[in-house]
């Protein structure tokens, strides 16, 4: 049974009226490409997709609590190489298991669960028809002294398509000195896994230290992450996942003194977008083809109050007229029932139809 409208309410606290009460007068609803239950016949079965493709991506839409509603809750556990082992899963060693994490999966009633090539690969004959598995293909490996930021390959896309993957996963960091290597190979391995028939989700981040400019973090703003989205869709990410949007005027703020960076117009900041988280994130869907790519946002590290957080996050992204959420360490860095719990109620928001489109 989904959340009432006042527990929603309460999760919020000070916020409800901020973010349930706010009508978007920027980007109208009626421009976008919205979940619906014949999403994909609506909007996927015009592309260039193939059969394969469309029928795994109706699997991800057709599983799980939010199946046949044309939003997803997606597990992802790939944070034993993105963040270490120990560091992620010293809180609940159960997950360093691989079949803990696709168990959490499906108790949760996900979607999908996204991880490793070694996490799905482990468990592949035994859960691989049970929930639809995302592999992710590249990853920030810690171990480098002193750390880089990197994204590199581990694996092949046929590796994945073997272990009967309904999708692959990979992250660009848009702004970085590696993001042009990046871009070239993530097209050319979502070009190749749509030939397989998988479809595509991607981590669209940014990443540059000239982004932190006079105490303000701009790989949050709306108008570099909804340009890194813009990017995503363009080698053809079926679901972009992005973080929530903070701030906005990233591009202004790095476009001083000689410094030139970009391209922008007023109008982003004075039409387009409001200070209004939702506005920001509708932004952000905006760029995603108008929501025809899923916008799916993340959920963020594990915290003091990850109830109000994951359910602030759904509602924002829910009445921009976004596709979901994926969150992992708020759910798998707590005992399995508690962390199934969260998930579901983060899908709980989506179930209620008194949380509508901004």
């Amino acid at each position: 049974m989904s959340l009432t409208l006042s527990k929603i309410e309460e999760y919020l606290g000070s916020n409800a009226e901020t973010l349930l009460g706010h009508e978007c007068k920027t980007i109208s609803k009626d421009s976008l490409y919205l979940p619906s239950a014949d999403f994909i016949d609506k909007v996927w079965a015009q592309s260039d997709r193939n059969i394969r493709v469309l029928r795994n991506m109706q699997a991800i839409y057709n599983t799980g609590r939010l199946a046949g509603t044309g939003y997803v809750s997606i597990l992802p556990v790939d944070q034993g190489i993105e963040h270490s082992g120990g560091a992620s899963f010293a809180k609940n060693p159960a997950y360093f298991d691989p079949e803990n994490i696709v168990k959490l999966a499906i108790e949760g009633g996900c979607n999908a669960v996204a991880s490793t090539y070694g996490v799905l690969g482990a468990v592949a004959r035994k859960y691989a028809h049970k929930i639809p598995f995302v592999v992710k293909i590249n990853h920030n490996e810690l171990m480098t002294y002193p750390n880089t930021f990197d994204q590199i390959m581990f694996g092949t896309i046929d590796q994945a398509y073997d272990m009967g993957a309904a999708a692959i996963g990979a992250t660009i960091y848009f702004g970085s000195d590696e993001s042009a290597r990046q871009i070239v190979e993530v097209a050319q391995a979502f070009a190749y896994a749509h030939e397989l028939g998988m479809a595509t989700i991607l981590w669209c981040y940014t990443r540059n230290n000239a982004f932190k400019k006079d105490g303000v973090d701009y790989h949050v703003a709306a108008d570099l992450t909804g340009q890194a989205n813009h990017l995503g869709v363009t080698i053809e990410a079926d679901i972009i996942k992005q973080k929530l949007p903070e701030v906005n005027g990233g591009f202004k703020a790095l476009n001083t003194g000689s410094s030139s960076y970009g391209k922008l117009d007023e109008r982003i900041y004075s039409e387009l977008t409001s200070d209004n988280p939702i506005d920001l994130t509708r932004y952000q869907l905006a760029n995603c083809y108008m929501g025809r790519a899923g916008l799916i946002n993340s959920g963020g590290a594990s915290g003091a109050n990850d109830f109000a957080d994951a359910v602030t996050t759904a509602v924002i992204n829910k009445r921009a007229g976004g596709s979901g959420l994926i969150s992992g360490r708020k759910a798998f860095q707590r005992p399995m029932a508690e962390g199934a719990k969260l998930l579901q109620t983060i899908q709980d928001v989506y179930l209620n139809e008194e949380v509508t489109i901004a």
